[in-house]
């Protein structure tokens, strides 16, 4: 299945991509639309109120809104991995209580789990703690970059690690907790209208109902190859829409970079293929190098794309209004990297594991 985006959805993006990259399209009204094309229900079971399907027809939602807004993707992104704890999370309580309106996109859901990923991975520590309360659970900590955190309501996956001992947990937090509180939008570059922001957490009470796992390292090898192949997808998108603008452009002398472009297309084809390949076989829950090395693969193909989409263009796209449209698809791959886990990041545990080997 290919997924095309409907036609209202795709005019609707093309006209407020700049807008949402500056912070001028309010952040609330792009969810909804996501949701209402039907894009948030994508490979979620029928059983659960979604439309069905494999994981790789969210692979290629997210990839096919990249192509012309990589924040609303990154959101469409934290989204549907909040969707997929929910369907995979063995707690039929909070599913049943959460998972319509995220479906509908009434609730923004948000995965702050790069965390707990880069914990596993032994980069860093976990942020977040949660001690025992009677019948309850209090979570402290931060969480400093979450992405589509709805001002008027959003809940987010946390992991904490227990101060009595034992596994991490994913908990459910929601944006009324007492003691939750959400910072203002982070000042970035780009992707503005993203709802983007940090939290801070302060005694947080919550419910054992609201636990996503009670075993994060035994339960989040099941959601990381989503996790990160929904993160390809919008690089994936990028590097597509790049490489189409940059072989409509002509004249010049300009088609010595024809035979480039249609390199790089190849290869991204044939990377966007080994993505949804593992991710429908499974084969990416027992070993997830092949899809960090897509990862780090996939970035490099859109710098690359960008710049020749900006060499096609010539000039031209260094003139403010003309190349309004290259300067955020140049910003857009230039936080590639930086998504967690980062690059660096990843290269690192890929390099710790082949010495390990």
């Amino acid at each position: 299945m290919t997924v095309t985006l409907p036609a209202d959805l795709a005019d609707w993006l093309a006209r407020s991509a700049e807008g949402i990259d500056r912070g001028d399209v309010p952040a609330a009204s792009v969810l909804p639309r996501l949701a209402g094309a039907g894009l948030t229900r994508l490979a979620v079971p029928q059983a659960v109120g979604g439309s069905g399907g494999d994981a790789a027809d969210a692979v290629q939602a997210v990839a096919a809104v990249a192509q012309h807004s990589l924040a609303a993707a990154f959101m469409l992104w934290g989204h549907r991995c909040y969707t997929e704890f929910l369907v995979q999370t063995p707690n039929a309580e909070l599913r049943g209580a959460q998972l319509h309106a995220i479906l509908a996109g009434e609730r923004a859901g948000a995965s702050a789990l790069s965390n707990v990923m880069k914990y596993l991975a032994g980069l860093e520590p976990l942020q977040v703690t949660a001690r025992n309360d009677g019948d309850g659970i209090v979570i402290n900590g931060k969480l400093p970059w979450v992405t589509n955190l709805r001002k008027d309501g959003f809940w987010v996956a946390a992991a904490a690690d227990p101060v009595e001992g034992g596994p991490a947990i994913i908990v459910s937090l929601a944006h009324d907790d007492p003691g939750l509180v959400r910072s203002d939008d982070l000042s970035l570059m780009g992707m503005r209208s993203s709802d983007t922001a940090a939290v801070t957490l302060t005694d947080v009470r919550i419910p054992r109902a609201r636990v996503i796992s009670q075993n994060a390292q035994g339960w989040l090898p099941g959601v990381r190859p989503l996790f990160i192949a929904l993160q390809c997808a919008m690089t994936i998108g990028l590097a597509r829409r790049a490489l189409a603008e940059a072989g409509e452009c002509g004249g010049a002398g300009r088609d010595v970079l024809g035979p480039a472009i249609e390199d790089a297309a190849r290869r991204l084809d044939h990377a966007q293929a080994q993505v949804v390949a593992g991710i429908r076989s499974g084969g990416f829950v027992a070993n997830t190098a092949p899809l960090f090395e897509l990862r780090i693969e996939l970035a490099g193909i859109a710098q690359e794309a960008v710049s020749l989409e900006l060499q096609a263009g010539g000039g031209r796209n260094f003139l403010q209004e003309p190349g309004r449209d290259f300067a955020r698809r140049w910003r857009e791959a230039a936080f590639v990297p930086l998504i967690t886990p980062s690059l660096v990041q990843l290269q690192g545990v890929l390099a710790a594991a082949k010495k390990a080997a």
